[in-house]
This record gives C-alpha cells, sequence and structure tokens, in this order.
C-alpha cells in the first residue's frame, strides 16, 4: 500500500505558556517503521540549535504500537495495527498520548492524535449460512419479513453498503438503517403466494461493502409458504419512541403495548414477546407481559453505558399457523446527574501516588503537572468547571479539552517552600452540582543555589601564649539551607602569611568536617601579638558554592619576660654613678629606667629599695629616682659599697636586672637577705612563667629557677657578673660590714672619691679612667673584687660567653673589700 501521512498542527496560545496539539494518521496494517510525523520538524523545534532538546511520552503507553525518536519526536509504526481490534466498531479510531518536549530551559506539553484510517480488511459475514423463514400464503402484498444482520468490522464506507437477492418471481429486498447505524435487509412480498402451487422458495441475499474493491458475504434464506389464519394481530403503531430516566427503579412500567386481532377464539387471543434472535442484552434489561404487554425494567439501566436500546415486540394469536406482527419500540435513556466529576493528575515527571516533582531551578510559567476531569453524565450534568487552590505559586491554564495544567507562576525557592499541598476542585453543572476534591503535594527538589554561611564575617577569640600545641580555639560553624550533598560542608584555610612571613598553616590548623581551629605551635606574644586566619567552607555540590570566614585570635601576654634597664648603660651588670661631695639631701642621684616585652599589666613596673640604709637612701617606686636623703661627707680614701637587687613582682619570675651608681659594683649571689631595691613588674600571668612573683626565698625561689630561665629573651645579664660603664662624678662612700647577696640574682655597688659637681650626669668619665672594686659571690657565697673595664651595650643577648671570660679575668685584679666607715652597706636588687 502506498505510505500517505498527513499532519495538522493546532496550537493554542494562552498566556506564555501554551499547549500543542498535534493532528497525524495512519492506515491500519502499515508496517512497522512506517512514518507518521516528525514533532520537531511540524513543531519548528530545531534539534541542532539546543543539543539538549528531547521528546519524551509523559507515560509510557500500555503498548508499543507507536513508536518515538527521542532527539527529534520522529513518530513511527511500532508493531502492526489492526483497528478493529483496536476501536472495533468506533466511527474513529485515535490512539492519543502527551509528549513533554525540554528545549531551551523550558518544558513544553504536546499532545498527540493519531487517527487510524480504516482499510477493507474484513468482509460481511451473516451469523448463519442458511437460514428459514415461513410466511402464510396469505401474507398481503408489501409484507417485510426482516432477515439476520450481516455483520462487517470495518467501518464508514467499508463498512455494509447494500444488500441484493437472488433473481425469483415473489421477492424483493430493502435495505434499512437502524437507531445505531447499522444496516440490515428485509425482505419484501411483491407477488401473492399461493402455497398450492409453490411450497417454498430458496433465495440468496448477498450483503456488499462500499471498499474498492467490494467484499460480500452470502446467506441461502429457504422460504417456505404456511397456511393462512386469516387476520394476525395488529399493532396500534408499528414504532413508538419512549423516554425512561437512568434511575428509574427495578420493576419500573416503560410502556404497554396493544395489538389487535378480529378472529374469534383462540385466533384472536394475542400474545406478547420479544421477537426471535433479540440480544441477551435486552432480555436481561427488559420484561414482557405476554398477556398484558406491558414493558418493565428487569434491572436498572445507567445512561453513561448505553443511551439508547431498541426492543422488537412481536403480537401473536393462538390459532393455528399464526402469523405474528411487531412493533419497534425505541427506549431512550435520560441522564439524571448522579455521576461526580473525575479528577486525573498526571505529573511531568515519574512520582509515587499524588506527588510531583519540580526542580527549583525551573523557569517562570513551567509546567508541572496535567489535568484531565471527566464527567459521564451529559448536558449541563457533563460540563466541569475546575479550580486550584492551595497558593499562588501555581495556578491552572487550558490545555486542550477538557485538559488542564498546573503551571507555576514565579520562581520556586526550595529553601523557603520545600513542598506545597495543593487542592483540586472539580464541579459539575448539575441541579444539585457534584463536586469532586482532590489533595495534591508539588515537592521542590533541591538546586545547589546557597552557598554555606556564617553567622557573621568575623570572629575574635584569644588564646594565652606559650600554649600547648595542638589546643583547641574555636569552632567555626557554616550552615546550608541546599538539602542532600549541597548542604554537606567542609572547611579550610585559605593560604595566608604572618608577620614574620610563615604561611599561616604551621600556625593553626582546621577539622575539614567539625571546623574546629587547634594550634600547631606554641605561640609567642613577644613575636606576634594577633593572627588573622580566613576559613572557607565549601559545600559538595556541582559547582560547589563557598563563603569565607575570618577568625581573629589575640595572643593574651603572660609574664614571662623579666624586666631589663634601658638607662643607665650596664656592663657587666655594673654601672657607675658620680655623687657631688656637697650633695644635700633631696639629692637625686639617679633615675633608673627598665622595660619589661611583656603587655598591659605584666609591662608595668615599680621600683623599690631592697637592701641598704633606708635612712640614707630611698627609691620613688613609680619613677625610679635614687633619692639622697641625708647630707654625706666623704674622704679621699674612703669608699662606699651599695648592693643592689632587681627582681620583678610577677608570679612567674624574678626578674633582675643590674646598675651602680657612683662606683657601683654588681654582683650575683645566691646568699643573703638584706633590704633591697627592686624594679618590679605587675603581671598577673597563671602558667609556670607566671606564678612565683617576687618570693626570693625558700620554694619560690627554687621553682622560679627550675622552671624557667628567660635570660633567652634578656640575656644583658648572664651566670656571671657583667660591667657595665657608666660616667659620670661620684665620691666613696664607707661601709662598716662587707657585702652578702640575697638568693637570686644579688649584685654589690661601690662608690670611690670623686670631684664635686652640682650635676652628676655631667662631664662623664669612661671606666678606662678610674677603677672600682666589685665583689662577686662565688657558688658558696664569697666575693672577690675585681675591676670593671668594658662597655657592655644594654639588652645585648649575644655577648654573655664573652662578658663571662672577662669577668673571669677581672678576677685577677681583685682588690681588698670596701669598707664603710659611717653607714651600713647598699645592696640593690631588681
Amino acid at each position: 500500500m502506498e505510505f500517505l501521512t498527513k499532519s495538522i498542527l493546532f496550537v493554542l496560545y494562552i498566556s506564555l505558556v501554551h499547549c500543542t496539539t498535534t493532528k497525524y494518521f495512519t492506515y491500519e496494517e502499515d508496517a512497522p517503521g512506517t512514518e507518521i510525523g516528525n514533532l520537531s520538524r511540524d513543531l519548528q523545534i530545531d534539534p541542532e540549535e539546543d543539543p539538549d532538546t528531547s521528546f519524551r511520552f509523559m507515560q509510557e503507553p500500555d503498548s508499543s504500537l507507536i513508536q518515538m525518536r527521542q532527539i527529534d519526536g520522529l513518530l513511527t509504526v511500532g508493531e502492526t495495527i489492526d483497528r478493529e481490534q483496536l476501536c472495533q466498531q468506533s466511527p474513529r479510531c485515535l490512539i492519543t498520548f502527551d509528549v513533554v518536549t525540554f528545549s531551551k530551559e523550558k518544558f513544553q506539553l504536546i499532545h498527540v492524535e493519531i487517527e487510524v484510517k480504516d482499510i477493507n480488511d474484513n468482509s460481511p459475514q451473516f451469523s448463519a449460512n442458511e437460514t428459514i423463514l415461513e410466511i402464510l400464503e396469505n401474507a398481503p402484498l408489501d409484507s417485510r419479513f426482516p432477515l439476520d444482520i450481516a455483520v462487517d468490522k470495518d467501518v464508514g464506507n467499508n463498512y455494509i453498503q447494500s444488500y441484493h437477492v437472488s433473481h425469483n418471481s415473489h421477492f424483493g429486498i430493502e435495505v434499512r438503517t437502524k437507531e445505531d447505524g447499522v444496516k440490515f435487509a428485509e425482505l419484501v412480498l411483491v407477488k401473492r403466494l399461493d402455497r398450492e402451487i409453490e411450497e417454498s422458495y430458496t433465495v440468496e441475499v448477498t450483503a456488499s461493502d462500499g471498499g474498492s474493491p467490494p467484499r460480500t458475504g452470502t446467506i441461502k434464506v429457504v422460504i417456505k409458504i404456511l397456511d393462512f389464519n386469516d387476520n394476525s394481530p395488529t399493532f396500534e403503531h408499528n414504532s413508538l419512541k419512549v423516554e425512561l430516566y437512568e434511575d428509574s427503579p427495578v420493576g419500573f412500567r416503560v410502556l404497554k403495548v396493544h395489538a389487535f386481532d378480529p378472529d374469534a377464539g383462540l385466533n384472536g387471543e394475542v400474545l406478547y414477546g420479544f421477537v426471535e434472535g433479540t440480544s441477551a442484552e435486552i432480555i436481561r434489561v427488559f420484561k414482557v407481559d405476554q398477556h398484558s404487554g406491558s414493558v418493565t425494567l428487569k434491572e436498572m439501566v445507567d445512561f453513561e453505558k448505553k443511551r439508547s436500546y431498541e426492543l422488537n415486540i412481536k403480537a401473536s394469536d393462538l390459532g393455528a399457523n399464526p402469523v405474528p406482527s411487531t412493533c419497534k419500540v425505541i427506549v431512550e435513556i435520560l441522564d439524571v446527574n448522579d455521576n461526580a466529576p473525575e479528577i486525573n493528575i498526571q505529573p511531568m515527571t515519574s512520582a509515587s501516588d499524588g506527588v510531583a516533582f519540580i526542580t527549583e531551578a525551573a523557569a517562570k510559567e513551567s509546567f508541572v503537572a496535567l489535568i484531565s476531569t471527566a464527567d459521564r453524565d451529559s448536558g449541563s450534568n457533563g460540563y466541569v468547571r475546575s479550580s486550584l487552590h492551595g497558593h499562588h505559586h501555581f495556578k491552572l491554564q487550558q490545555a486542550y479539552g477538557d485538559h488542564q495544567m498546573i503551571v507555576t507562576t514565579t520562581i520556586l525557592d526550595r529553601e523557603t517552600i520545600a513542598e506545597y499541598n495543593l487542592t483540586v476542585e472539580a464541579e459539575d453543572f448539575g441541579s444539585p452540582p457534584f463536586k469532586t476534591v482532590k489533595h495534591y503535594t508539588i515537592r521542590v527538589t533541591d538546586e545547589n543555589d546557597n552557598a554555606p554561611l556564617f553567622n557573621s564575617s568575623l570572629h575574635e577569640v584569644s588564646i594565652v601564649e606559650n600554649n600547648i600545641p595542638g589546643s583547641f580555639i574555636c569552632t567555626v560553624v557554616a550552615t546550608d539551607i541546599d538539602a542532600g550533598k549541597n548542604s554537606k560542608v567542609t572547611y579550610k584555610l585559605i593560604e595566608s602569611h604572618v608577620l614574620n612571613g610563615d604561611p599561616i598553616t604551621t600556625f593553626v590548623s582546621i577539622d575539614p568536617f567539625s571546623g574546629s581551629l587547634y594550634t600547631l605551635r606554641s605561640m609567642d606574644f613577644e613575636t606576634v601579638k594577633q593572627i588573622e586566619v580566613t576559613a572557607e567552607a565549601s559545600d559538595s555540590g556541582i559547582p560547589s558554592l563557598s563563603s569565607t570566614y575570618v577568625v581573629r585570635i589575640n595572643v593574651i601576654d603572660q609574664n614571662d619576660n623579666y624586666p631589663y634597664f634601658t638607662y643607665p648603660d650596664i656592663q657587666n651588670d655594673t654601672t657607675e654613678v658620680h655623687i657631688p661631695f656637697n650633695a644635700p639631701p633631696g639629692y637625686v642621684i639617679l633615675q633608673v629606667k627598665a622595660e619589661d616585652e611583656d603587655d598591659d599589666e605584666n609591662s608595668k613596673l615599680s621600683y623599690e629599695l631592697l637592701e641598704g640604709d633606708r635612712k640614707m637612701f630611698s627609691v620613688d617606686k613609680n619613677t625610679g629616682q635614687i633619692v639622697l636623703k641625708q647630707k654625706i661627707g666623704c674622704s679621699s680614701d674612703d669608699s662606699l659599697d651599695i648592693k643592689i637587687r632587681v627582681f620583678a613582682t610577677s608570679r612567674s619570675f624574678d626578674g633582675t636586672a643590674l646598675w651602680q651608681d657612683g662606683k657601683f659594683n654588681f654582683q650575683r649571689s645566691g646568699t643573703g637577705n638584706t633590704d633591697q631595691q627592686s624594679v618590679k613588674d605587675s603581671g598577673k600571668g597563671d602558667s609556670d612563667f607566671n606564678d612565683s612573683d617576687s618570693d626570693i626565698s625558700g620554694e619560690g625561689l627554687r621553682r622560679t629557677l627550675s622552671t624557667f630561665q628567660p635570660w633567652a629573651k634578656n640575656s644583658f645579664h648572664s651566670a656571671n657578673a657583667l660591667s657595665v660603664d657608666w660616667q659620670s662624678s661620684y665620691c666613696v662612700i664607707p661601709t662598716t660590714h662587707s657585702i652578702h647577696a640575697t638568693p637570686g640574682n644579688a649584685y654589690t655597688i661601690g662608690f670611690s672619691q670623686a670631684p664635686a659637681y652640682s650635676n652628676t650626669h655631667v662631664n662623664p668619665q669612661s671606666w678606662k679612667e678610674s677603677c672600682y672594686n666589685t665583689n662577686i659571690p662565688k657558688a658558696e657565697g664569697s666575693a672577690q673584687p675585681f675591676c670593671g673595664t668594658g662597655i657592655l651595650p644594654p639588652r645585648s643577648s649575644y655577648q654573655t660567653r664573652e662578658q663571662s671570660a672577662r669577668a673571669e679575668d677581672q678576677r685577677d685584679q681583685t682588690q681588698d673589700f670596701l669598707t664603710v666607715t659611717t653607714l651600713s652597706e647598699i645592696a640593690t636588687t631588681f
């Protein structure tokens, strides 16, 4: 057969979203693979413009009659179609389905209707090859005798179009059409019969369809002529039409037929019934009372199943050789509003019953689901109006026929609303109306459209210096409001460098899953006071999204540094200060200055006279000024040694710094416990470095010396005495006893004679021009004098060994201890 295809394209433009109805036709019995139509070509969708263009069935068809190519929507015959098996006697045979196409980031709905055209592949066929017809010889001319109905499974022109009877002298044929369009033949008596001349006739009736070429079917009719009963019952009406409501109860009388027979006796007594060959359905639904002719219901009828019935009722008398007459009754079923509307919802994506899914990336006015409504009632009872309730993010939009689409009215956001519970209502126009309500859920699937977020952009945290590596700092937490893997957050540090150029990752590490920050080294406040760490939180989506968070780590100072003197200059832990001969009371001998590398409270210093004649000297605890309290007298051979100890008030260390005013000899000693002068910091640290306070005796001293030696930072003093050259005028103050150092760092200061000046710091002389005695205690506490001649810059941490060697050389030049004649010795410790 020559292949013919034809497509009709209907496009309904509604708002910005439209549903396209495409109509095609094909012939039954077409070979598999026969092309029916091409959706992309007919709808002008060019797959080359968008390689992601695809076509797919909205619902997988129940059969494989139609095949569709996914890339361009090519429709072909999947398997041979038998129209009669598919649609039986329906005038039109349609294969309908819905197709969803995706092109240019948008989903569209296409409704496809394929009409299967009939071919003349079936011949008319009678139920039997032969039938017997009995006719009274007195049958009047033009009497009609129905024949068996021939069946043709084809439709339209291919269906039965005519009946023919073989040549004979008494009978013609007439074709009639029933209400349902079925054609049947009746034999018509055209010449009177005479049984005595001919008691039977045989004719052949042929049924022909309108195909090209036509097909035929035949039946042999044997006509037997019977002796007559003069009169036959006659119906008042040969045909009747009645209406019956579908809700009529069982037993309801539909109508009553009546036939009259003028004969007397049994020949005039009429009995009623259905004609032979009445269908089983008629016999099941209706009942004819054989005596009264009343037709009643045996079971209820349903308008939605069958809208009319044709009853052929016969009336015959009880005489010999009765000749029945027939009456055709058409029963039309009237509809009542007894059916509620039906709602069917087909989601765009396969889903569980009652749930549809749509991505939150879908554009505005995207197609979500197809709603079809149906009401088996007719007229206004079958008209349905639909509405959608639940949320304004969705609306109903006409698709085609009684189908509507659920489309989005805006861009969806799963993080705002993840699930919508909608209600679809369908109500007919009956009185009273029937309403159907169906609840439907639309779930929004997640897209990775949210980066992990911190609750702020900056967080400050403090950590005490000298921490143990691996100490916990804090935990950063970022939340991602996406779902699934899109919300799984991992952490890492953004590479950066601290002030000294070291990578940040050598200071701090982060747990990639918990976000916990840990130290990798012990922090030193004096080196790095603040570290800024940038943590990045990334989700596991594709592509991954991230955000950053700055953690500012402030290093808290501990009192782990000794105070040190910045003035006067010190050499070998010794300095020399010149005091005028006529210095009056209140004269400022020297203002010492010290610093502490610690911060805030830990760097606040105070000065104190720890050993010496407090009646002669005083020290301002805040300024470090050493003041003469009474006038002194000197002779050229007299000298004065002052022992000074300097220590910090911190609980961590008894930090020391050394100086000498006049001719001061400093010595380190492990014994002694006299009054002292000190410079103290006020650190409040609570580590092993800060908890010795200013305790210089007993357990406090032993703990300090055994726990930590801070000379690595402030190594301008050493285990051996250091000498510092101060240039100033001086005089000698005699002493009455020798010096005894206290535990810790103890030093001796000596004075020698010098000219008197009004300013003690004018015209200084170098240490090379004057010799002074310094008592340096040995390990057992004994002291040896030495003369200091070198100059050591303040805060020198690299000359300790050289200075210690110089101090050993100076021991070879020891002299006798200074003797104080009128005053007590002075020892000052810092």
